[in-house]
């Protein structure tokens, strides 16, 4: 059923990147064991072989690259082992109790995995822990994703977790950095992402959290990786509105976050007429306010209104649903040279006043030399006094969902000067520099091939 028939994508990229993308990242590897390119290791179970066919990763790096778009690949194949053990089970009771499933079969050996005696198998969705996979297979996951970087140097590896198994998993991230450092004359512009905030804290990599939002503004580069829908194409979903994510990317850029949004695909390989509505809004959006969005970073404070009166958010994966839309009672702020942005986000109407940017006031703001509104042309009439920023707006919005103010003054120091950056194209400046890192020639306690 998986043709991908009109999979074309270059068209796609030429959407994205108009919608304002800077990066692209593309599914190397799920959880389902089976590789989205040409993989020596996986040598059946992967896209050129079987389904549609089709080299998917070299297909989506060639188009952006066409684009002038950085690219990025994700691998999520390390808990495949435990995850699919089930498929070596059977049924309890029931017409087909005993009857083996198709992990046993030995056609699928290299889908589901060879389990070695006494391994646990559990019917609960899981097998047994990560730690319980044998060296062979850690060895192979090695080699995998080793293949999966020399094949096509992504800028950007994720790895849908923490590291993996330990040095086999520091081996990896060493090997894509030295690649990626040869590709640029010895300067490391590549970037791995973790889901474990700890592996992050000291530059190794940049800290993902997947379907959430940091809570306030965190001191290095961040990314949110989240979707319009599920993960996967579901027909009949309910997807995000064009004003919810819009509202998540002002909101993460505020905390020194990048967003990532995922549009799936059905089987034909395109966008359905719903996901083309969404990314046409975004694009618009991005035409008129992408300059208070791109080479941003975080002002003394990530914004104001309800939307910030809450307890503290102890769990931050899996928080957006708990996110309500932002309305034009909230605002969120962003900085560049001696610009502040404030993205108020809905149309206040008349006028809108803004308390943190009061003269002196709880940031010493200086005196404010000048406020335009992003996408339009027209001088608008504004005053600042010791109680707030207020502004006269015009009759016609210049954007729908959230308006950008660009307000000059003296000087708009951002709350960290020196740290990774804030905006899409600039989370590759967000590791440290002069880092060494040794080759990923083998794994240990295997024999170097």
């Amino acid at each position: 059923m998986w043709a991908a028939d009109k999979f074309d994508p270059d068209h796609l990229m030429s959407l994205y990147k108009k919608a304002g993308a800077k990066y692209f990242m593309s599914m190397g590897v799920h959880h389902d064991n089976f590789d989205l390119w040409n993989s020596k290791h996986q040598p059946i179970w992967n896209a050129v072989a079987t389904g549609p066919k089709k080299d998917i990763v070299g297909l989506w790096k060639k188009a952006a690259q066409e684009h002038g778009v950085r690219f990025a690949v994700s691998e999520h194949v390390a808990p495949s082992y435990h995850w699919l053990a089930v498929s070596h089970g059977s049924d309890k009771a029931g017409p087909l109790a005993s009857v083996a499933y198709d992990g046993t079969d030995p056609a699928y050996k290299d889908l589901y995995h060879e389990l070695p005696p006494g391994y646990t198998i559990e019917l609960n969705g899981m097998g047994g822990s990560m730690s319980d996979a044998p060296e062979a297979w850690k060895h192979e996951y090695f080699l995998r994703i080793k293949d999966l970087i020399d094949n096509y140097q992504p800028d950007l590896l994720y790895t849908d977790g923490g590291m993996f198994y330990a040095d086999i998993g520091a081996r990896l991230v060493s090997h894509h950095y030295n690649v990626n450092a040869r590709l640029h004359g010895g300067k490391v512009e590549g970037v791995y992402t973790s889901k474990r905030r700890q592996d992050c804290e000291t530059g190794m990599c940049v800290f993902d959290i997947e379907r959430g939002v940091a809570d306030g503004i965190l001191p290095h580069a961040w990314q949110t990786d989240t979707c319009v829908g599920n993960w996967h194409y579901k027909r009949g979903i309910k997807y995000k509105t064009p004003k919810t994510v819009i509202g998540m990317l002002c909101d993460i850029v505020s905390r020194n976050g990048n967003l990532m949004l995922n549009f799936p695909l059905p089987t034909n390989g395109e966008l359905d007429a719903d996901e083309l509505k969404i990314l046409d809004e975004i694009t618009k959006w991005m035409v008129v306010n992408s300059e208070g969005i791109y080479g941003t970073r975080p002002w003394k404070t990530l914004g104001a209104g309800p939307s910030l009166v809450k307890a503290p958010v102890t769990n931050t994966r899996f928080n957006e649903n708990n996110r309500k839309d932002l309305t034009a009672d909230d605002i969120r702020f962003t900085t560049k040279g001696n610009h502040v942005y404030a993205f108020v986000m809905g149309w206040p109407g008349k006028e809108t006043s803004i308390a943190a940017l009061a003269l002196g006031g709880q940031y010493a703001v200086p005196k404010i030399h000048n406020v335009d509104l992003l996408g339009h042309k027209g001088k608008l009439k504004w005053r600042q006094d010791s109680s707030a920023l207020t502004v006269e707006l015009p009759e016609q919005k210049p954007a729908e969902h959230a308006v950008g103010f660009r307000i000059a003054m003296a000087s708009a120091p951002s709350l960290f000067r020196r740290r990774g950056g804030v905006s899409l194209p600039y989370i590759f400046k967000g590791l440290r520099q002069g880092l060494l890192f040794h080759d990923a020639i083998g794994v240990p306690g295997v024999a170097r091939k």
